[in-house]
C-alpha cells in the first residue's frame, strides 16, 4: 500500500495498520437509535479489531425536497452526540455546512465531516481546518480525484494535517454514480489517507422524483472493492431499520446485517495488508 501520513484521534491511529469505520445513522433521529446503533458496532468492531468512530448528522442540509425531513439540530445533536461519546468511549464525527458551526462542533466532535457538495467552499474549509480537529472531506461528485489537491492545500494553509479524504462516487449521466477504483490510488497519492463512503456510493440522486433512490444491496461489494485496492477505512450509513429512516433510506446498510458485510470486508482489507 502507498505510504500517507497518519494521524492519532481518541488512541486510534488514521491511515496506521488497521481499518478504520466510520459508521452510523444518516441523520440523528434521536438518542435510542443513535444507542442502538453504535452498542452494535461497538461490540462487533471490537470483535474485528477495526477501529471505530460512530457518525450522525444533526442537519441534513442537502436535501432534494424542501419538505425533507433533517434531523434534530445542531444543538439536540451535539448532546445525543456526546452522550455516544462518553457511553461507548469512541470519537464522534458529524457534518458541517455553515462556517459558524465549526468551532461549537468541535467542542464535542472528533472529526468534522464537510459534505460533498460543499468540498470547494474555502471558508468552510478553513474554519474547519483552524479547529483543530481531524477534518473529513468528502470528494464532490463533479470532481476528479486528483483536483483534491487543491482541499489538501486549504488545510495545510491553517497547519492541519488532520485530513481523510473521502470518495463518495462520482455523477455518471443521470441518477447514477459511479466510483473510479483508479481513483482512490489517485487521492491516496495525494499522501493523506482515503476512505471509501460505501453507501453514498450506491445512491441515485433524484430518482425517486423527490428524495434521492439508493441500492443498499451493492454497499457490501463497494467495501470490498474498495478494501482490496487498498483504502485507509470505510465511511457507511447503517440504520435499524433504513425503509423508515429519515434521509437516505434506500443506501442504509440494514444494521442486522452489519456483522456479517464488516467480518466479510475485514478479509479483504487482511489480505491487503498481508494479514492473511
Amino acid at each position: 500500500m502507498l505510504e500517507v501520513k497518519s494521524f492519532e484521534i481518541a488512541g486510534m491511529t488514521i491511515g496506521g495498520d488497521k481499518m478504520t469505520l466510520i459508521a452510523g445513522p444518516c441523520s440523528i433521529e434521536g438518542y435510542e437509535m443513535c444507542d442502538e446503533v453504535a452498542g452494535e458496532l461497538v461490540k462487533v468492531c471490537r470483535e474485528l479489531d477495526i477501529n471505530y468512530i460512530f457518525k450522525g448528522s444533526f442537519d441534513k442540509a442537502n436535501r432534494s425536497n424542501l419538505h425533507a425531513g433533517r434531523g434534530v439540530g445542531m444543538e439536540k445533536g451535539l448532546v445525543i452526540l456526546n452522550d455516544i461519546k462518553e457511553k461507548y468511549g469512541v470519537p464522534v464525527t458529524t457534518d458541517v455546512h455553515e462556517t459558524w458551526q465549526c468551532e461549537e462542533t468541535a467542542k464535542v466532535c472528533d472529526i468534522l465531516q464537510i459534505p460533498a457538495y460543499l468540498c470547494r467552499q474555502t471558508d468552510l474549509i478553513l474554519s474547519s481546518a483552524r479547529t483543530g480537529r481531524a477534518v473529513n472531506i468528502k470528494k464532490g461528485q463533479f470532481m476528479a480525484p486528483w483536483n483534491m489537491d487543491n482541499v489538501v492545500e486549504k488545510m495545510l494553509s491553517e497547519n492541519n494535517e488532520k485530513i481523510i479524504l473521502c470518495e463518495r462516487g462520482t455523477t455518471f449521466g443521470y441518477n447514477r454514480l459511479v466510483v473510479d477504483m483508479q481513483g482512490l490510488l489517485d487521492m491516496r497519492k495525494l499522501g493523506y489517507p482515503v476512505f471509501l463512503d460505501a453507501t453514498h456510493s450506491v445512491q441515485q440522486p433524484g430518482s425517486g422524483r423527490e428524495f434521492t433512490s439508493g441500492n443498499r444491496e451493492f454497499a457490501p461489494y463497494m467495501m470490498n472493492a474498495g478494501l482490496a485496492v487498498g483504502v485507509d477505512g470505510i465511511f457507511a450509513e447503517v440504520h435499524p431499520d433504513p425503509d423508515h429512516a429519515v434521509s437516505d433510506g434506500p443506501s442504509q446498510i440494514k444494521l442486522a446485517n452489519i456483522a456479517d458485510i464488516l467480518r466479510r470486508a475485514k478479509k479483504y482489507d487482511d489480505v491487503t495488508r498481508g494479514l492473511d
